[in-house]
This record gives structure tokens, C-alpha cells and sequence, in this order.
């Protein structure tokens, strides 16, 4: 059960961590609505910084999501079960469609991630043309926190199966 503590524990730091992308997230947008509003001299690049700021936040963000069990799931059936039946439901969910589909997004988002660095990747839709691959960077980081999360939760899925209560 130590091995559950730490990867919480680390999800809950990485959360921690990640949860600051929100302060230079709302400082450009307060900065553009100011300069677009105040001043009428809209920025050309607020509208990139926030794209990716905010994508990083929800993508890095959904290890610590799935670790305080905030991600969507059908609770009107779910809630009515047994914890021997809640656990062999998510140990099953987790060994058959969580790990292969996040196995997927692994290797395609490493693929996408080497490609956009060996390319130096850019954003074509402004002229700016903002660097896009420090955001590739971060489907695999997502995906490898999320694995990492998965083996967490499926050790307490098959913990609640087996003792019929959970951890």
C-alpha cells in the first residue's frame, strides 16, 4: 500500500504544480482584455499564450483529477452497487479500455512529440507563428501521469474487489 501512497502523494504535487499555470493564464488575459479595452491595441499573440496555457493546465491537470476521482463516470448506476461490484467494474474498465487506450495515446503522442521538436513545430494560424512543440511536450508527460495515476487506482479497484471495501 506504500506503492499507493506515493504515486498520490506525487499526483497531488504534480496537481499542486500544475494548478499555477492559472496565474500567467489570468495575467495575460487580464492583460489583453486591458490593452484591447483600455487602450484599443488588442495583442496579436494573448489569444496563442492562453491556447496553449490552458491546455497544458487541463491536460496535465487530469492525473491529479482522476486521483480525487473527479472525472465523469455514470453514478446513478455506479453508487447503487456493491464495493466488491464498484471494484470489479473498475478493474475490469481499468485493464481493458483505461491502459491499452492510454498505451495508444502514449505512442501516438510521443510520435507527435518528436516530430514537433525534430521540426521545430509552429503555429501557422497567426502571424506570429508561435513554437507548438513545448505543447506537444505535453501528451506524453499526460499520458505517463496518467499511467502512473491508473496503477494507483487499479491496485484500490482490485484492493475493493477483493476485501470488499475500499482502501
Amino acid at each position: 500500500m506504500a506503492v499507493i501512497t506515493v504515486i498520490d502523494g506525487f499526483a497531488g504535487w504534480t496537481g499542486w504544480l500544475v494548478a499555477w499555470l492559472i496565474v500567467p493564464l489570468v495575467g495575460v488575459m487580464v492583460y489583453e482584455v486591458i490593452a484591447r479595452y483600455a487602450f484599443h491595441a488588442p495583442t496579436f499573440w494573448a489569444h496563442d499564450i492562453s491556447f496553449m496555457l490552458y491546455g497544458a493546465f487541463f491536460m496535465l491537470g487530469a492525473a491529479y483529477t482522476l486521483c480525487r476521482k473527479g472525472h465523469i463516470r455514470t453514478d446513478f448506476f455506479y453508487n447503487n452497487f456493491s464495493v466488491r461490484w464498484q471494484g470489479f467494474v473498475d478493474t475490469v474498465s481499468y485493464f481493458f479500455f483505461f491502459f491499452p487506450g492510454l498505451a495508444f495515446f502514449l505512442w501516438f503522442g510521443w510520435k507527435s512529440f518528436y516530430e514537433a521538436w525534430r521540426l521545430g513545430e509552429r503555429a501557422i494560424t497567426t502571424p506570429w507563428m508561435p513554437p507548438i512543440y513545448p505543447l506537444k511536450s505535453v501528451i506524453p508527460v499526460t499520458a505517463g501521469l496518467l499511467l502512473l495515476q491508473g496503477v494507483s487506482e487499479a491496485i484500490k479497484s482490485v484492493y475493493a474487489l477483493v476485501k470488499g471495501r475500499w482502501l
